[in-house]
């Protein structure tokens, strides 16, 4: 009878990660680092790399390995210089709702860090693609997404100076643009938008706390009001291991 190379007669007993022919040995090691993440809490710190290497029998670079991966995938975030659970994603629904109104259904409190509110004349690439008029005065404003005090994103918005002349003066940047927007009896119509994959640049993971090159969900869009006429262009950064998007669809 053939039996395994650790199941053998005579084979030593082995509590560690058994060799499994060509999977790679950290992929067996994230295996058992998931079904002791079930039973931990969100916040709940991971037992040191040097305690999983030793009760694991592997190399730290192995555990270290799994931890990484589980990391990108949002499972653990890193907390000062230890390891802990992560919360469930958040759900951004792909809807005219803002940021605001997703992070709250989610029961967390959402918030937004000021990072540049400046105007420029409108090049000729955004007004090719927003319908607004080259040279006409817009707004640039940057902000750092948050929910509870965590960051999570970075939005960029574009919009006309002749829409909201006194944004710098009248608008908080804590607050939801489309809720100040909705304030000045400005009503969104329809918007257009185009996702992808990106990975963050240095100024990026820097604004948001995440490690260089950590994938990112980019949302552009581009909105007009009830009207039709142009109205904003944002680009939104999502980190890729806090976020989830959902849609319903009809047939």
């Amino acid at each position: 009878m053939d039996y395994p190379n650790d199941q053998a007669p005579g084979a030593p007993v082995r509590h560690g990660i058994p060799e499994h022919g060509r999977i790679p040995k950290y992929y067996a090691v994230k295996a058992r680092l998931d079904g002791l993440i079930d039973g931990l809490g969100e916040g709940d710190p991971l037992p040191t790399e040097r305690d999983l290497s030793e009760q694991y029998e592997v190399a730290r670079e192995t555990v270290r390995q799994a931890i990484r991966e589980l990391v990108l995938e949002g499972k653990l975030r890193r907390q000062g210089r230890g390891t802990v659970v992560a919360g469930p994603k958040l759900e951004q629904p792909l809807s005219l709702a803002s940021y605001t109104e997703g992070v709250r259904r989610q029961g967390r409190t959402p918030g937004r860090t000021l990072v540049t509110l400046d105007r420029f004349p409108c090049p000729a690439s955004l007004a090719a693609e927003t319908g607004l008029e080259r040279g006409e005065s817009v707004w640039h404003m940057e902000r750092v997404l948050l929910a509870d005090d965590e960051r999570v994103g970075l939005e960029s918005t574009y919009v006309a100076v002749a829409r909201v002349p006194r944004l710098d003066a009248d608008f908080d940047p804590d607050s939801s643009f489309y809720g100040f927007l909705h304030q000045q009896g400005i009503a969104f119509g329809d918007a257009d938008e185009r996702i992808e994959t990106v990975l963050a640049t240095p100024r990026e993971a820097l604004l948001i706390g995440t490690p260089p090159a950590l994938p990112m969900l980019l949302i552009h869009r581009v909105s007009r009001d009830s009207e039709g006429r142009p109205l904003e262009r944002v680009r939104s950064l999502y980190r890729g291991d806090r976020f989830s998007f959902t849609t319903h669809l009809r047939g």
